[in-house]
């Protein structure tokens, strides 16, 4: 059962390893990630961008835009594991996806003011195999959000919900096979798109000052940051990126 709910209400959830159905949710999911997500995964790891999509994740075509995101791989045996979960719980908590932090809530962007979500909505996700809700701790949406530091993914999130958010689906649906590429790369295989960047031309075709380099160089965030600039300049012609003169 779903209800959409305001920060401020409350809700009484809580899950930890003494009750009898821990991480039972942690099996057969479409886990679609972030981009943020990824990075906080494969540096977790230890493991390039292209070694954590080729052995953690399944590429797939949004059914409304057309663009390609990424889901968590689970495990191929019959209950479909997560491969990070364990007996004693989540073997990369602190760096889980946004996903499993928002859990037991679901979210939904609403009204946007130049493409950046202005405002979601929270909803309740109750199942029947959650046992969460029947604990006594309360919490107001806020705090929950807060606690399980979705503060911080929500804002990491925000640029690559920029490049999307707003757009007809149609001029989405009309990226050929190249564009589509492109944004697979820049969202989700951060070290081919800093090869991009420091082994072809671009450096030569875009005005960018040396202390913004160096940081591409070695920030995956500032990366990320840069690459969701450069999406919207390459696929859209906004004016995110500055070309050189002549």
């Amino acid at each position: 059962m779903k209800k959409r709910t305001a920060t401020q209400e409350t809700f009484t959830f809580a899950c930890h390893k003494d009750i009898a159905c821990f991480t039972r949710c942690c099996a057969d999911l479409r886990l679609v990630l972030t981009p943020y997500d990824t990075i906080r995964l494969k540096n977790r790891l230890q493991l390039s961008s292209q070694d954590f999509l080729d052995r953690y994740t399944r590429t797939f075509a949004d059914t409304a835009s057309g663009l390609p995101l990424v889901r968590l791989k689970m495990a191929s045996d019959a209950g479909r594991r997560c491969p990070f979960v364990r007996p004693e719980g989540c073997s990369v908590y602190t760096d889980r996806p946004g996903a499993c932090r928002l859990y037991p809530l679901g979210q939904m962007a609403a009204k946007t003011v130049h493409g950046i979500p202005s405002h979601r909505h929270y909803f309740k996700v109750k199942e029947s195999r959650c046992l969460g809700w029947q604990e006594g701790r309360a919490w107001t949406i806020q705090e929950w959000l807060r606690d399980q530091g979705l503060d911080e993914y929500n804002t990491m999130n925000a640029a690559y919900l920029a490049i999307t958010t707003g757009r007809p689906l149609g001029v989405m649906k009309s990226l050929d096979k190249r564009q589509l590429q492109m944004y697979y790369t820049a969202c989700y295989n951060l070290d081919a798109f800093r090869r991009f960047l420091f082994e072809s031309s671009f450096r030569q075709r875009f005005d960018i000052s040396p202390d913004v380099l160096a940081h591409l160089r070695t920030d995956d965030l500032a990366l990320m940051g840069f690459a969701a600039k450069w999406l919207r300049f390459a696929l859209f012609g906004e004016n995110t990126l500055k070309p050189k003169a002549g």
